[in-house]
């Protein structure tokens, strides 16, 4: 079973209703663990997403990929919040959470380094800044970015 298969035929049945339903599809993955297929759905949205909203998607999204049958063999569905450390993907996740905390490991270095923990600002469609706590801003492209999350704050 190709995993990047399933993944793309689930995405494009669930994002119409996701987005319906006023969800953000943060992560999709489809994994064997143990003696099991898993489907993951990470969702978002406005507000933060509770044990009943994922309840909701897991219901809605489970009819739906039941009756389409897409996935040949028997799994699991989870679905859950991204976490207070969620991973950044998109421009569109960089514009969202301008001002927060983030960490950042990029593909090659950056002035010598490639792990930066600091500030996200001025994202737009090839790159974003990056304030260091020392006050560095680093401008990265989307491009070389490999990793990047949010940073809890307490």
């Amino acid at each position: 079973m190709e995993k990047g298969k399933v993944t793309d035929s689930v995405r494009a049945i669930a994002m119409p209703v996701l987005d319906e339903m006023g969800y953000e599809l943060v992560d999709l993955k489809f994994v064997f663990e143990g003696s099991r297929w898993y489907l993951r759905f990470f969702i978002d949205k406005e507000g933060g997403v509770g044990i009943s909203d994922c309840e909701r998607v897991s219901r809605e999204v489970g009819t739906l990929l039941e009756v389409e049958d897409v996935i040949p063999s028997a799994f699991v569905l989870e679905v859950s919040s991204p976490g207070l450390d969620r991973p950044l993907f998109t421009h569109a996740d960089f514009v969202r959470f301008d001002g927060r905390l983030a960490k950042v490991r990029t593909k090659k270095p950056v002035e010598g380094q490639k792990v930066f923990t600091g500030r996200l600002s001025a994202a737009d469609e090839k790159g974003f800044t990056i304030t260091t706590e020392g006050g560095k801003a680093l401008r990265i492209l989307h491009a070389d970015v490999d990793k990047a999350r949010l940073e809890v704050e307490f």
